[in-house]
């Protein structure tokens, strides 16, 4: 989803420069020339972004093949850990509502 507002964003700044290519004046040119260098600079600052994401899920990936097992018991563990306490605020929660039931 962010990938199209992105891109919608700066289709949105290319047609707002085309469509003032013929308007005189110096403020409109000045103003054109900074939405330019503001969408170049955007669409790099993605780019590299871009890369560092992809980057990060090959590095994760290569990772999780290469230990498979240890990631395995991780998640188990995670899993585990989340249910205990879910199970425990669970209890607590229902504890409270019968007392106050039967109260």
């Amino acid at each position: 989803m962010k990938n199209k507002m992105i891109s919608r964003l700066a289709h949105d700044a290319e047609a707002l420069v085309a469509a003032t290519k013929d308007v005189a004046g110096d403020q409109v040119q000045e103003a054109r020339k900074r939405v330019d260098s503001a969408l170049e600079h955007a669409k790099s600052i993605y780019g590299q972004v871009w890369d560092k994401a992809i980057d990060g899920t090959t590095a994760v990936n290569e990772m999780v093949h290469k230990n498979s097992y240890q990631s395995i018991a991780i998640g188990i563990g995670v899993g585990a850990i989340l249910g205990y306490v879910i199970v425990r605020r669970c209890k607590k929660c229902c504890a409270v509502e019968n007392a106050e039931k039967e109260a």
